[in-house]
């Protein structure tokens, strides 16, 4: 098979004692299914397919060396023969795939969720209620031994390697930083000191495994904190992880506690890969370099201009498991690209719930979900191309059916297509380019600019009405004013709006919106790596600790009042990983927020509204309504009324905020079920 379009991506990477196939390693996600009854088993196929696909190296979710280390009470880890026998089932399903695999040992340190949580010193993290136990000297010399204990089990359940996370704020890391390692004995104080832990555990681990078992050790290469590490130090630590026998070194970038973006959409591709480069030729082991890295021309760009000589990626290979068989075959087009929006993912995980991903609902459902060819064909009609229609077309005409999708504008996409066009959310044009491919690919009969009514679908087995959404309009005066807007409106001409903007709604449309208005045309931090670094203060050459600067203020195209009705603070439904990325956005652009807003009438004047009892008039240009949709669902009653065989699904049944991940899964459930 020829590798001609990425010949750096598919070169193989001798380690010495084993040689992998290619440069692409399956990142390190926590899943839930570690926990979940019959998890393994799960994992395993999850893992399986990506290792039949050609992924060359996987690295498991974080598996705690001990009780203390778990990311939460009664979560993974791997302290006995008889926890290590379940892996197996993992290990030689991926073994059976063509592939190899490594643990991470992921010792959580003061971000255990859990009253048992340990760590340097006795600091509580930013991000937890919790405060942990300062280790003893004592306590110290037996985490070591836990470390060890662990990657032992590791290969005796028949893993690969392993990976000791040493990086993303977590134990290891909270001995090497200043910043939470505040102790005056051996183990803190010079960093010297602060670095003993981190490379004892990996002599200790080489030493009790033998030569011939991958040790990756993730070290942060970017703290992204204040009183992190400086640039010396972190080559410092490399060369002395080199020496106590570490395989290779990923990278790590930003602390859990940062607060710089480093993976959501809004980071621009392969941001941060300069510091890997950085490090090339002050070790001789080969290194990892990660972040937004999502498609084989960014990981080929990357390896090519010799950044790293492997690149990891892990929601990737949740959007989609063939992503390195594909790329192999040239047909990258029709990779399902992870967009980085987090919400299937790790918004899923912080709150306990199991990992999967917007654009492929599959991904850890791989023996729950099975695709199979259908025995007895139908035509189907599927009515609105948005994301729910897409998805169930395309998946109920690859099992078979025959398959009409009507679309009554001249585009697909639906409301995606308004939120492609926001600053930072680039990346889902990459969704509409692999829905097109797949309707090549699957034979789906596509009719654009054509709007149907139930007399026209009378000549189809069943009807999918996937009709969408219109915005909702509020009743107060003026709401018909010239000044009024609907947030389609704003999206599509946003040229038109004047300089001084209200908007009504502060969920994730009114964000979006306001992200939109502020910005300057044309000038999105998300597709400018030098742009975004400047606007959140990151220096990558990690000149001063941590590799914080004092951020460059952006200028406002417009001035922007967010206002919502509900008491709470703006933005409170927003992604748990991302919502605190967008207040960060619009606080810098100086966007006022404003809740607990009755919204009294528009008129010449502007905004008239009453906040905290006392009436007040913004004299804006514009106000914007991103006060929620409706559905569009007419056409079901319709058919209903004529005994047609129906389905409703998307926003045409639940007419909720731009919820493109329940849209694809919904549809893509129906068409497993047709």
């Amino acid at each position: 098979m020829s590798h001609s379009n990425y010949p750096h991506l598919f070169e193989p990477l001798d380690l010495g004692f084993v040689t992998l196939k290619n440069r692409v390693l399956m990142g390190s996600m926590h899943t839930n299914l570690e926990e979940s009854p019959g998890g393994f088993e799960r994992l395993a196929a999850f893992y399986a397919e990506r290792a039949a696909a050609g992924v060359a190296l996987i690295v498991t979710g974080g598996i705690a060396p001990n009780e203390s280390g778990v990311v939460f009470q009664g979560s993974a880890k791997l302290t006995s023969n008889e926890e290590a026998a379940e892996h197996r089932v993992v290990t030689d399903a991926v073994h059976r795939a063509g592939g190899r695999i490594c643990m991470q040992i992921l010792h959580t340190g003061r971000y255990a969720y859990s009253g048992k949580l340990v760590a340097p010193s006795a600091l509580q993290a930013p991000i937890n209620p919790f405060t942990p136990r300062e280790l003893t000297v004592e306590d110290i010399e037996q985490q070591l031994l836990d470390y060890t204990r662990c990657a032992v089990l590791a290969k005796e359940a028949g893993y690969d390697g392993v990976e000791i996370m040493g990086s993303e704020g977590y134990l290891i890391n909270q001995f090497i930083s200043r910043r939470t390692n505040q102790r005056q004995d051996d183990w803190g104080g010079s960093y010297e000191n602060r670095i003993r832990f981190a490379v004892e555990c990996v002599q200790r681990v080489r030493e009790a495994v033998g030569r011939e078992f991958i040790i990756i050790f993730r070290l942060s290469m970017l703290d992204l904190v204040e009183d992190g590490s400086t640039w010396q130090e972190i080559v410092q630590l490399a060369k002395a992880i080199e020496a106590a026998g570490a395989t290779l070194i990923n990278t790590g970038i930003g602390w859990h506690e940062a607060r710089v973006p480093t993976i959501a959409t809004s980071v621009p591709r392969a941001a941060f890969t300069e510091v890997t480069r950085r490090m090339k030729g002050e070790v001789t082991i080969p290194l990892i370099t990660t972040n937004r890295i999502n498609m084989p021309e960014v990981a080929e760009t990357v390896l090519a201009a010799g950044h790293a000589d492997m690149v990891s990626m892990a929601r990737p290979f949740l959007a989609d498991a063939e992503w390195v068989s594909k790329a192999a075959a040239g047909r990258s087009d029709e990779i399902n690209t992870c967009i980085a929006c987090n919400q299937a993912c790790l918004d899923q995980i912080f709150v306990g719930k199991l990992t999967s991903c917007l654009v492929n609902p599959r991904a850890c459902h791989e023996t729950l979900f099975e695709a199979s060819p259908v025995t007895q064909p139908r035509k189907l009609a599927v009515v609105g191309a948005g994301m729910a229609g897409l998805s169930c077309a395309t998946e109920a005409a690859a099992r078979g059916h025959q398959v009409t999708l009507f679309e009554a504008s001249d585009e697909i996409g639906g409301q995606f297509n308004l939120a492609r066009q926001i600053p930072g959310k680039e990346e889902f044009n990459e969704t509409l380019r692999y829905f097109r491919r797949r309707l090549a690919l699957t034979g789906v009969d596509l009719k654009l600019n054509t709007p149907v009514q139930a007399v026209d679908l009378q000549g189809f087995d069943e009807v999918v009405v996937a009709t969408g959404v219109t915005p909702r309009i509020p009743d107060f005066s003026g709401v018909d004013h010239p000044k009024v807007k609907t947030y389609v409106e704003a999206i599509r001409n946003p040229h038109s709006i004047g300089k001084k903007v209200a908007l009504l709604g502060a969920g994730g449309i009114g964000f979006d919106v306001a992200e939109l208005l502020v910005q300057q045309p044309g000038h999105s931090a998300s597709l400018d790596s030098e742009h975004f670094m400047q606007e959140w203060g990151v220096d990558l050459s990690v000149s001063e600790p941590g590799g914080l600067v004092p951020p460059e203020a952006p200028q406002a195209a417009r001035e922007v009042y967010l206002l919502q009705r509900k008491s709470s603070k703006p933005g409170k439904g927003l992604g748990k990983t991302t919502g605190w990325i967008h207040r960060a956005s619009l606080q810098a652009y100086q966007v006022k927020m404003l809740s607990g807003c009755e919204y009294l009438k528009v008129d010449d004047a502007g905004l008239h509204l009453r906040v905290g009892g006392e009436e007040q008039c913004l004299a804006v240009d514009h106000v914007v309504l991103c006060t929620g949709q409706e559905s569009v669902n007419d056409l079901y009653g319709s058919l209903q009324a004529q005994g047609k065989k129906a389905h409703l699904i998307g926003g045409a049944e639940l007419a909720a905020e731009l919820d493109a991940r329940r849209a694809i899964e919904q549809g893509y459930r129906l068409a497993l079920s047709l």
